[in-house]
């Protein structure tokens, strides 16, 4: 009984082994390595993204819904929320070009994260993106009042305006 438990042990490691260098050759070596110095990121596929474009012909109360949605809908959680209770305090105060300000703010980014690290403060703001808007979006985001900002509100308030 022991000699075939035994058997049966080697016979499998001897299968496994034979097995793993041709299982290892189908899967590629690459992992994340963040920002390692010797990434040549070869391998990363840039695609080009159409330019943003301000949207002509809008009334100024389907660009607040438009940029209600793209607030509350974004490439990272974190920005969802900021951007989400940002526009829930903001948006509806709005005039035409602090509108036109915050559409080109949250839309020409290709990247969330820059919106992010702009929002904090970890990377200084292009001049492109300065002014207003993001003033005040700096300010929100510095929560001076300790607000508990886990989630995107709910939608309830929309029709009531903001609260």
């Amino acid at each position: 009984m022991l000699s075939v438990l035994v058997a049966k042990r080697l016979v499998s490691g001897v299968c496994q082994e034979s097995l793993r260098p041709a299982v290892v050759e189908l899967v590629t070596t690459r992992g994340y390595k963040g920002e390692a110095p010797d990434d040549s990121r070869g391998d990363i596929i840039e695609i080009p993204l159409p330019p943003w474009a301000e949207k002509d012909g809008e009334t100024m109360d389907i660009k607040r819904r438009r940029l209600l949605f793209q607030s509350r809908k974004r490439g990272m959680l974190e920005n969802c929320i900021l951007l989400s209770l940002f526009a829930k305090q903001y948006l509806n105060t709005m005039n035409e070009p602090q509108l036109r300000q915050y559409d080109r703010l949250i839309n020409e980014p290709s990247n969330d994260w820059d919106i992010y690290y702009w929002a904090t403060e970890a990377q200084p703001v292009p001049d492109v993106y300065a002014g207003e808007i993001m003033d005040l979006l700096k300010e929100f985001t510095k929560n001076k009042d300790q607000e508990q900002r886990l989630d995107a509100p709910n939608l309830e308030y929309l029709d009531k305006g903001s609260q």
